[in-house]
């Protein structure tokens, strides 16, 4: 064999090389790719992490949103139990009114010293003490005495039924404010996620989500806060309608009474 032929393959080997690293490095390329797309996003978003570095206009949502959220709290276990209150007040003291107890010594027992009244109790102090006050003055017929007594015992249960119905109204407007502000909070996150994509020349999920996250958050909290004051306001509002209905009959069964106890005089 002669030399030249030798050397013609040789070269054309030597040749060959530079394709065959070229597509090495094309499929070393691609294989790193692929293992960086099926990578993992990174999952340690706590919700406390969140609300910590989340924009100023969300925390201030959010921080209403907590502070109504106890605020109405409190207001619930005291209006339950303020309520509870009345109710058994109230069945006590009609169990001693319809006993057969005089009536007299029920204005007595009323109009202690250093004993407070409320409820059915302190209505029936008012409409009694309006009626004895009439009584006693000359020239004033059972009619007017009568009238009288009934406008202290509307008096009274005007008194009585808003001291029940206090701060029922900011659960009413907990309710119905909170879900609107949490979606504000909402609304202004998402908005400065997708602002913050303008400087980014790749958007990903890991990019958005935690200004999504955080905007998500807000709208919880907000859901969070009013869920519980609307049924409590429902709640408790039934309760008040039903106390005050009791005040009015034993208002009308009082005045009836007053009007034969009148009339026999």
């Amino acid at each position: 064999m002669s030399p030249m032929p030798v050397l013609l393959q040789s070269a054309a080997q030597v040749q060959a090389l530079p394709e065959e690293s070229a597509a090495a490095a094309t499929e070393l390329a691609s294989t790193g790719g692929a293992a960086a797309a099926v990578a993992p996003l990174p999952t340690d978003l706590s919700i406390l992490d969140l609300i910590l570095h989340a924009s100023i206009p969300v925390q201030i949502v959010m921080l209403l949103l907590l502070f109504a959220s106890i605020s109405s709290w409190v207001i619930i276990f005291r209006k339950k139990r303020m309520l509870d209150r009345a109710e058994k007040e109230a069945d006590r003291f009609e169990e001693r009114f319809w006993s057969g107890a005089e009536v007299g010594k029920l204005y007595a027992s009323a109009t202690e010293r250093n004993r407070e009244i409320e409820g059915l109790e302190a209505i029936f102090e008012a409409g009694y003490r309006e009626y004895s006050r009439q009584r006693q003055r000359r020239g004033i017929d059972s009619r007017t005495q009568l009238e009288g007594a009934q406008r202290g015992m509307r008096v009274a249960g005007s008194r009585e039924l808003d001291g029940l119905e206090r701060n029922l109204e900011y659960l009413a407007n907990v309710g119905s404010i909170a879900p609107y502000v949490g979606l504000l909070g909402t609304v202004w996150g998402i908005m400065i996620s997708f602002h913050g994509l303008a400087n980014v020349k790749e958007a990903t999920i890991a990019t958005v989500a935690p200004g999504i996250s955080e905007a998500l958050i807000a709208t919880a909290m907000g859901l969070f806060a009013a869920i519980p004051a609307v049924w409590a306001y429902n709640r408790f509002a039934t309760k008040v309608e039903r106390i005050a209905s009791r005040y009015e009959a034993f208002s009308d069964e009082f005045s009836s009474i007053l009007e034969r106890q009148s009339g026999t005089d």
